[in-house]
């Protein structure tokens, strides 16, 4: 991979971990709107250690030595710097079940988004969707079938890889709905800022799986994940300080976090089936659809203020 590859990759990594992770900002803005000033600093600081180097640099290392077990712990964090014919074919051997599995999790967190979540409505067809979320279990149910069925005809553990993916979104579903609810507890109760300082790192690592397996539509390389998707941490930790207010007027923006995801996703899935998708498509593609969102979310914000346009209207 060549220099302008690299920037290219670590840049994309960190424009898709900020956007993914708006939620999470947003979450942790509120809830450290009702802790003392000391307990805000400590969460800044050493919640950004956590964050960077526990977090987002453990998880893709785990998942890495996971699918390439024979590796060894240490060899799979530096197993794709190596230039070893024989780590190369183990990588490349393993990574479409890592890919098949992150592509269905990515997939299904899309879909889950457009049937059942209450959204802006950012393009033609999201309202019609959206009134028909009770299909969203049959449609990714398909989808998990077809993709199975394909893999099976390749590689029983690329079929298995797209189960475990599927498993994962539920539970992290699961406890991201959890979450809702303990905040909502947490704004309206009096429990000690320790207390609420341990449920951000959990609401953090929950949120840091979207950013995680999205990363790997972009390298297979962990130091680049890590130093990609680690500045994208700590940019949402400053928006978490200073511009909340300012993020949350972008009315599309997570409508293009959540189109990049659909687009890594089926590139994930491509690459796990054997179809080659030059290096550059992902950072570019990531790029290109967070842009036109956020620049649709600037020129909405203009309307608004030149009374072009009115909220209700929208």
């Amino acid at each position: 991979m060549g220099w302008i590859a690299m920037f290219l990759t670590v840049g994309g990594l960190c424009a898709f971990e900020t956007v993914s992770s708006i939620d999470n900002a947003i979450i942790n803005a509120e809830v450290l709107s009702t802790m003392g000033q000391k307990a805000r600093r400590w969460f800044l600081f050493w919640g950004i250690l956590f964050a960077v180097f526990v977090i987002r640099g453990l998880l893709p290392w785990l998942i890495v030595w996971a699918t390439t077990p024979q590796l060894g712990f240490i060899g799979s964090f530096t197993a794709t710097l190596s230039s070893d014919p024989a780590v190369i074919a183990a990588i490349e051997h393993s990574a479409p079940i890592l890919l098949i599995g992150g592509g269905i999790f990515l997939i299904f967190l899309f879909f889950h988004w457009l049937f059942l979540e209450t959204k802006h409505f950012g393009l033609i067809g999201e309202q019609f969707f959206y009134r028909q979320g009770v299909w969203f279990y049959a449609v990714v149910s398909i989808i998990l079938l077809a993709v199975v069925w394909l893999a099976l005809r390749i590689e029983p553990l690329m079929a298995l890889g797209a189960v475990v993916g599927s498993t994962a979104f539920f539970i992290t579903h699961g406890f991201k709905q959890n979450a809702e609810q303990a905040e909502q507890r947490l704004m309206k109760g009096h429990l000690s800022d320790i207390s609420k300082i341990l449920y951000l790192e959990a609401i953090d690592a929950t949120f840091s799986i979207d950013g995680v397996l999205g990363a790997f539509a972009f390298t297979l390389s962990v130091p680049l994940i890590l130093i990609g998707n680690g500045i994208g941490a700590i940019v949402v930790r400053q928006l978490t300080v200073g511009n909340i207010e300012r993020i949350k007027r972008l009315r599309y923006l997570k409508n293009g976090a959540m189109y990049s995801v659909l687009c890594l996703g089926v590139i994930m899935l491509m690459h796990s089936f054997g179809i080659h998708i030059p290096e550059w498509v992902s950072p570019v593609v990531t790029f290109v659809v967070i842009g036109y969102f956020f620049y649709k979310s600037l020129r909405y914000n203009k309307q608004i203020a030149n009374g072009t346009m009115t909220p209700a209207s929208a």
